[in-house]
């Protein structure tokens, strides 16, 4: 944001031409591969590699968090963290010129004009696909106090929302975000997948954004429901919190045990119309290397 008026200043894609530029490893088109580029030119997304634990994690994003400081500092921007930003107008944010942020837009309308929010996700590696289903049930009876301990979004266009996590209640407008749908088997998964991709309401995978979700392709589970968090202290508790929860319930799994969950809901559900090609039944579940925080 403005260093002198706190305004927001989109000013993404000087931030990450400058990191690329400081890497001669890297070609002027290539990305960094911990400082990427978001929805909104005001924005820049950290990611760190895989963590054996939350203080590796910490580590990983001072780094980062410093590269982009060097890059900022000069032009009289500050950085920071949070599920929204007080005052600044959402409808007078550009949009990084992408397709597919064009293509978010033109599905969501108003709603996807509104999206200027700010979130912490975290994800812990699992070694078998047939716990993903289980822990995620578990993981929903925190979403609470996740919310709780992370809320920081109660002002909205220089308003007072009365709400501690407005970033909550503008990301559950889109019609794939909010809380999972709970499934008794993963086949029940795949096939709520199909029909997702069938209809047209995504093209790949990612576009199912609730606040907790499986991520096939790197064998995680992710945690999306924090708001963003302003040190990375609370970052390293959040993370910490996350690994012990999937840690513990993936025990009670090796040793027999089952997880308590929430009564589960129902819904009804059509299929048919051709196969999606971006969708692969039955999709291998790749576990990773090491363990993600």
């Amino acid at each position: 944001m403005d260093g002198k008026t706190g305004e927001l200043a989109s000013v993404a894609n000087e931030v990450l031409r400058g990191v690329v530029d400081r890497h001669p490893e890297l070609n002027e088109d290539d990305e960094h591969p911990h400082i990427k580029q978001e929805l909104l030119l005001n924005t820049v997304e950290l990611v760190t590699g895989i963590c054996e634990t939350a203080a590796e994690a910490k580590e990983d994003l001072s780094r980062s968090l410093a590269a982009v400081r060097e890059i900022t500092d000069p032009m009289g921007v500050e950085l920071f963290c949070a599920g929204s930003h007080p005052f600044s107008p959402p409808q007078l944010q550009p949009v990084t010129d992408k397709a597919r942020y064009a293509k978010l837009i033109d599905r969501t309308q108003w709603w996807g004009r509104q999206m200027v929010i700010y979130g912490v996700h975290v994800h812990v590696g699992l070694d078998r696909r047939s716990k993903v289903l289980p822990v995620l049930d578990g993981l929903v009876n925190y979403f609470p106090h996740f919310q709780a301990l992370s809320a920081s979004s109660p002002f909205w266009g220089g308003e007072d929302t009365g709400y501690a996590s407005q970033r909550a209640l503008m990301f559950q407008q889109l019609p794939t975000a909010g809380l999972p749908f709970q499934f008794p088997s993963w086949e029940e998964y795949e096939s709520y997948v199909q029909d997702m991709f069938t209809t047209g309401v995504i093209d790949t995978l990612s576009e199912i954004r609730w606040d907790i979700r499986p991520v096939p392709n790197l064998g995680t589970i992710e945690m999306r429901i924090c708001d963003g968090l302003a040190t990375l202290e609370e970052v390293g508790a959040i993370a910490a919190l996350t690994q012990c929860l999937v840690d513990e319930f993936s025990t009670i799994l090796d040793n027999g045990g089952s997880i308590p969950t929430m009564p589960r809901g129902t819904s009804r559900r059509t299929s048919g119309g051709p196969p999606a090609t971006a969708w692969t039944p039955s999709s291998s579940w790749t576990p990773p290397a090491r363990s993600s925080w």
